[in-house]
């Protein structure tokens, strides 16, 4: 089951019980993380989020600091259970192909990206995009998706 085959589309989460997931898609267009697992070889959604991401969302992370939020598919690789946002899932972002790209052009490609909660305090105040290029939910989202969501998981980031 390819996660290229996900249709964007917002269907009715069928996950009951929280069980883990094989693949997440992020839609940065329309600010939805789901959470799929495949059954009979086909996507069922788990669950829907609507996100945060980086203060400059539109288009793909170049280089450190420019607020964006990766495009590509990477995996989770690492969980933090005492991080400054509640919980975060780490994203194996950038991966060889990034550094590359941002090494032809002499940058940095930035990085510690994850999917996070996060003091209600920066939702408050700044409504919507105020990470520097993670994925932000809330608090009790971040815990569902971190009973969810085990390491390795890939995650499609699209535009």
């Amino acid at each position: 089951m390819a996660i290229a085959n996900v249709a964007m589309a917002d269907p009715t989460p069928t996950g009951g019980a929280l069980s883990k997931v094989e693949f997440l898609v992020l839609f940065k267009s329309t600010r939805k993380l789901g959470l799929y697992r495949a059954v009979d070889g086909k996507p069922v959604l788990m669950r829907s989020y609507g996100v945060d991401l980086g203060f400059s969302p539109r288009g793909d992370k170049g280089r450190e600091g420019d607020g964006r939020t990766p495009e590509g598919t990477y995996f989770i690789d690492r969980r933090n259970p005492n991080s400054a946002y509640h919980l975060s899932l780490g994203i194996s972002y950038p991966d060889v192909n990034d550094m590359a790209e941002a090494r032809a052009k002499g940058l940095d490609p930035g990085g510690d990206i994850f999917i996070h909660g996060g003091p209600t305090s920066f939702r408050d105040r700044f409504k919507r995009d105020w990470t520097a290029g993670c994925i932000a939910v809330t608090d009790r989202e971040i815990e569902e998706i971190w009973a969810m969501v085990p390491m390795g998981t890939p995650i499609a980031i699209r535009s």
